[in-house]
């Protein structure tokens, strides 16, 4: 069953109003019709909806609730991945396989030999993208958050907030014990 995402504000007693991109894929990507359930997610709290479509336009999709669930399928550990930047577009697969896998938070590092370097703008631009991607994987592995990714750092900013994190794993090619 599909699933979607949305916020508190649009969940109203006993409907939830989809907006946005989703409505499209909805209606010509999976061409759904009424009657025809979906599960969806709100980011605020993690509960999951099981609905059916009541109403369909091209600027919203009507479902009604027909039962409220719980999940389970985040893991209590938090687990962030720095990330250093790679060539091409390995990033946006990285973060997709990443997301897919429970991670919770990805932070891009800018390292000393890093070929990309980003502006402002580009980096704008990269992180929309990016979460983005970030939101998709979580739709398709049946996640109850979209992982964040976060504007690139250096090893620096790292250092200085390393205290943050109860284990810290470093992967270095070059290691022996």
């Amino acid at each position: 069953m599909p699933k979607f995402f949305v916020k508190t504000n649009q969940i109203e007693e006993n409907k939830i109003k989809i907006i946005g991109e989703d409505v499209k894929h909805i209606n010509q990507v999976l061409r759904a019709k009424i009657g025809e359930e979906l599960t969806i997610c709100n980011l605020d709290t993690t509960l999951n909806y099981i609905t059916t479509i009541s109403q369909i336009t091209p600027e919203y999709v009507m479902c009604d609730i027909q039962d409220c669930v719980k999940s389970f399928v985040e893991s209590n550990v938090q687990v962030t991945i720095f990330q250093g930047l790679p060539k091409a577009d390995k990033m946006e697969y990285i973060i997709q396989k990443n997301v897919e896998l429970g991670v919770k938070k990805i932070i891009p590092v800018e390292m000393e030999r890093s070929i990309v370097k980003f502006d402002q703008k580009t980096v704008e631009k990269k992180i929309e993208r990016w979460q983005k991607i970030s939101e998709v994987a979580s739709k398709q592995s049946g996640r109850d958050i979209i992982p964040k990714i976060e504007i690139p750092t250096n090893i620096k900013k790292i250092c200085e907030n390393i205290n943050e994190y109860d284990i810290v794993l470093v992967a270095y090619e070059n290691e022996e014990d």
